[in-house]
């Protein structure tokens, strides 16, 4: 253990450059911190997650990157939901929620992104190492001590161990989540469990006008898929499915894939003259998680290595991205009066449950008819469907009032499942019966097969 006097590296050393961690970065070094943030991998790298919300623009404006990420990005300004159940296709726009100005977000590919949000964290005076995977942390009384494997250039077999020393530690490793494993507080989410296939098409069919950019659901009996429009032409498809169903996989993963998609006649007609990019398909198991706390005397977790949702709606970059900005304010409490951490400790941990919070009062019900009934008939009484929209845009934080709205909309679903006992107790206990037994699936942390 190091006795507090090794003369410190950094103020403060972020592990992982994605958008958790290189805002953070980005905003620590502006107000003129010393950071030093590391990236296990080296940029542009892949990564899922391609959808943006609305309320990610204001961030990005903030940042510096909007015109950025307009560059690379297919413009977003709706969702579309396809159902088993019904003969039509609903769609909403953004502008109908409670916030004009948060009408738009975009698809984009990750690589691209996070390459851009990694490149503003440097220009902004963050020090910067690709290559570098911190392979363990240790705290005593004045700081932390971090050690890592850092590649000499770009040859991964000659890695070196380095150590640093910072007076506070940010954990952005993403589902890798470090500390989270370190310390044992990782918990699965016992109310959802699924996995994920997901690939690249080329050719696919797109909308037109204003609509080629939405974000499409078809629901389908295993789960859902998720339909994304990416700017280069591609299109980014993938099938949240509950644990069951990929264990019945006695096949290749793009078969098995292919064989998915054909459960969803109306995705399968957009695929038909569509062909697999590379013939690529990636798996990640075990969706849903969240660690017990997500602070402590000298460090935050942000972003997935704190918690991480159904991604159905989107959420994940934005809640990565608000969480840095609030992190950066509690890191400056901690730094200039650390008197007043421990209460911004406990009010920062309130906050950051806020948005899984909500948005799962969705997840957990996306599969029930109940809330498919709504999602595909939207009506507007008392304001809940711009309401929902609101929520669908990340629109959580910023004092909009829609609350009220909200508690509507989920008495007006109670309600409904009331008035049909039968079928909302067999969601019930099919929804129970399918999240029971999770199994992992070839690529925990997202692998092509």
């Amino acid at each position: 253990m190091n006795d507090g006097t090794v003369p410190f590296d950094c103020d403060v050393f972020v592990i992982g450059g994605g958008p958790a961690g290189a805002t953070v970065a980005a905003l620590l070094a502006r107000a003129g911190r010393s950071v030093l943030l590391a990236e296990k991998a080296r940029h542009p790298r892949f990564h899922v997650g391609e959808s943006l919300l609305p309320a990610n623009a204001p961030l990005f404006d903030q940042l510096g990157v909007r015109d950025a990420v307009e560059r690379i990005g297919m413009r977003k300004l709706g969702v579309q939901f396809v159902s088993p159940d019904h003969a039509h296709t609903t769609r909403l726009a953004f502008a109908e929620g409670w916030d004009p100005l948060l009408d738009r977000a975009w698809q984009v590919r990750r690589a691209e992104l996070d390459r851009i949000l990694f490149d503003r964290a440097q220009q902004d005076g963050a020090r910067t190492l690709e290559g570098c995977r911190v392979r363990s942390v240790a705290f005593d009384a004045a700081g932390v001590d971090i050690e890592a494997d850092a590649e000499a250039g770009f040859d991964a077999e000659n890695a070196e161990r380095r150590r640093w020393r910072a007076r506070y530690l940010i954990d952005a490793s993403g589902r890798d989540t470090l500390l989270a494993n370190q310390f044992a507080i990782k918990q699965k989410n016992p109310r959802h469990n699924s996995s994920a296939l997901f690939g690249h098409f080329e050719q696919a069919e797109r909308g037109s006008g204003d609509r080629e950019g939405d974000i499409t659901i078809f629901w389908f009996a295993h789960g859902w898929f998720w339909y994304i429009p990416l700017a280069d032409g591609s299109v980014s498809v993938g099938a949240v499915c509950w644990p069951y169903y990929l264990k019945s996989r006695t096949k290749p993963l793009p078969e098995f894939f292919a064989d998915t998609i054909a459960l969803s006649p109306p995705l399968a007609q957009r695929l038909a003259k569509a062909r697999l990019i590379d013939g690529k398909v990636y798996a990640t198991g075990n969706y849903a998680y969240s660690a017990s706390r997500c602070t402590g005397e000298r460090y935050v977790m942000l972003g997935d290595a704190f918690t991480f949702v159904d991604p159905v709606f989107s959420s994940g970059v934005y809640m990565a991205m608000h969480g840095a900005f609030e992190a950066a304010a509690l890191i400056a409490t901690h730094l200039d009066e650390p008197a007043k951490a421990p209460a911004a400790r406990r009010r920062f941990e309130q906050y950051m449950r806020r948005a899984p919070r909500e948005f799962s009062w969705f997840i957990f019900r996306m599969t029930n008819p109940a809330m498919r009934g709504f999602f595909m008939n939207p009506h507007n009484p008392l304001g809940v469907k711009s309401a929902v929209l609101s929520l669908l845009a990340g629109d959580i934080h910023r004092g909009t009032p829609i609350w009220a709205s909200l508690g509507v909309f989920k008495a007006l679903y109670y309600i409904a499942s009331a008035l049909q006992p039968r079928r909302a107790w067999q969601a019930w206990w099919r929804r129970r019966r399918n999240i029971q037994g999770a199994g992992s699936v070839p690529g925990e942390n997202v692998q092509p097969g």
